[in-house]
């Protein structure tokens, strides 16, 4: 799995990772995501990426929660 449209600065974003280095983190695209936008409806608001930057963004969501145990209590 290829992630290099995905970039963690320090100095971009307190470190957030983000789409191609721009100022928009994964956590926004998956938020948008989430309360129901789709993929055209996010390229519309954000014309600086493409639709392989979202997808990245949910393949890193996927790997970066497979990466951590998570507790549950019943």
């Amino acid at each position: 799995m290829s992630l290099d449209r995905i970039t963690i600065d320090p100095e971009v974003m307190s470190g957030q990772p983000c789409i191609r280095g721009l100022r928009i983190p994964v956590p926004l695209i998956l938020r948008l995501l989430a309360s129901g936008k789709t993929i055209l409806q996010i390229l519309d608001d954000y014309p600086e990426i493409e639709e392989d930057d979202i997808r990245q963004a949910l393949s890193f969501a996927s790997w970066a929660t497979s990466e951590k145990t998570i507790p549950v209590t019943a």
